[in-house]
């Protein structure tokens, strides 16, 4: 498979999925991800008829379908009842996940405020755990992304936005169930940079690299190849390099104006 194969497209909340999958047929898209939190698709609106459809609508067209949670539920959450609310948020994902056909689901580490970092931490490695376990058992891939820096003087800030702070969970490796999914665009706003990351990275733990322009050492945006000033050039030689396989997910712009 070429490499422009191997380039598919973040839906998010942009399109109903249906549509989505005969966009990406017609326009030659072999991976697709796209949220399941509002609207029409929502996870309450897959039925049986419904997610069958799905299912045979990918084979059809030879679509890879994941799906990616919503990073505003924070995986670190260690309230009472909101804590249970976030694990069953979680599974919903991986039970939805055989039904719709789909082949992985990108989750998060959280987010802490500051003061509370430690317990965060320590709240979202053992949910990560056990939603990994739960994987193990459905037979579901999970991929955790490195998240985005937010300002210094920011309140809340997600975790894993640092080759420290991601390398803190890699310890779920050992689990079947969990592989890593590396933005490349979170990885240039921080100084280690996408070199350090790479470096830093064994791709064989990666099922995927997630793709965006944006500002060196800025703030969360993601823009157009061309609008910002990562080198795509230098970080394709690079991921490849070190011997990446896997799939590539463009994460801005709208459907309509990817191809």
């Amino acid at each position: 498979m070429s490499l422009r194969e191997r380039i598919g497209v973040d839906l998010g909340r942009k399109i109903r999925l249906e549509e989505g999958i005969e966009w990406a047929a017609k326009n030659g898209v072999k991976y697709i991800d796209i949220q399941l939190d509002t609207a029409a698709n929502a996870l309450t609106t897959f039925d049986d008829k419904r997610a069958a459809g799905v299912r045979a609508a990918c084979e059809k067209h030879g679509v890879h379908l994941g799906l990616h949670t919503l990073s505003a539920v924070n995986v670190a959450e260690y309230s009472p009842y909101v804590s249970d609310a976030v694990d069953e948020y979680l599974r919903s994902y991986i039970d939805i996940y055989p039904k719709l056909g789909a082949e992985w689901v990108v989750m998060h580490a959280g987010y802490h405020f500051s003061k509370d970092k430690e317990l965060r931490m320590t709240t979202g490695l053992e949910r990560l755990k056990r939603i990994a376990g739960y994987a193990e058992r459905k037979k579901a891939r999970i991929l955790l992304e490195n998240l985005n820096k937010e300002p210094e003087d920011a309140e809340v800030h997600y975790l894993a936005h640092t080759i420290e702070e991601w390398r803190y969970y890699w310890g779920l490796l050992s689990s079947p169930a969990i592989r890593l999914s590396f933005t490349v665009n979170h990885a240039h706003l921080v100084p280690e940079g996408i070199e350090g990351f790479v470096a830093a990275l064994d791709m064989s733990q990666v099922g995927e690299v997630r793709l965006a322009d944006t500002l060196r050492n800025g703030y969360e945006v993601h823009l157009k190849p061309g609008a910002g000033n990562l080198d795509f050039g230098d970080t394709f030689r690079r991921v490849e390099g070190k011997g990446f396989k896997g799939h590539y997910t463009n994460a801005f712009g709208s459907p309509c104006c990817l191809i």
